[in-house]
């Protein structure tokens, strides 16, 4: 039983560490807002997979993966979402003043509704439910585990890649730059994508 609630740790280190739609957007507001303004959207993302992972190991995930047309629109959704965000990300210099005590950072909402909408994040909590069903004699209980355990991995890597985009904030000293680390963030969430639909 230790050697499975051990896979599961690593296996939770891993798919929230691994650069991804969430990972990628906690760096850019990083970036954008810095660490401390980043954090409902931190605990929003960190929530959001938590809670999506309990909800699928208790039974929702099954009936979800037998229903191609949900599966369609999750992706489809999913996609516009992610666009949406690149677009945002993309299209942004860097932060003035006055425009960066304006602006305001993704909130909690956002982040949870993106991995809600992810089928990528549906298929992993799919693949956690299933592998580690010895961890718990009901669904529950292995639903409350699976939460806890992604939870947590995901707010520290969360924090981690937040943390990252900070600090390559002051190593940006012109607008190009700015431009330069906007677009190449963007299109990373524009790529993140793209396995969605395969």
């Amino acid at each position: 039983m230790s050697e499975l609630l051990l896979s599961l740790l690593t296996f939770a280190v891993i798919a929230t560490a691994s650069p991804g739609g969430a990972t990628t957007l906690a760096t850019a507001s990083g970036m954008r807002f810095g660490l401390t303004r980043s954090l409902p959207l931190l605990f929003g993302i960190a929530l959001g997979l938590a809670s999506l992972v309990g909800v699928v190991a208790g039974g929702l995930g099954s009936l979800v993966m037998s229903w191609p047309a949900l599966q369609f629109w999750l992706r489809l959704f999913g996609s516009a979402y992610l666009l949406w965000l690149a677009w945002t990300i993309g299209r942004r210099g860097a932060p003035s003043a006055q425009g960066a005590a304006r602006e305001q950072p993704i909130p909690f909402g956002g982040g949870f509704l993106l991995l809600w909408s992810n089928p990528k994040g549906w298929t992993m909590a799919v693949g956690a439910a299933g592998a580690y069903t010895a961890l718990a004699q009901d669904p529950v209980r292995l639903g409350l585990l699976l939460a806890a355990v992604f939870g947590v991995a995901a707010i520290l890597s969360l924090l981690l890649w937040c943390s990252g985009g900070q600090v390559l904030a002051r190593l940006l000293k012109s607008e190009n730059q700015w431009r330069a680390v906007n677009i190449a963030l963007a299109l990373l969430l524009v790529a993140s994508i793209l396995p969605m639909w395969r």
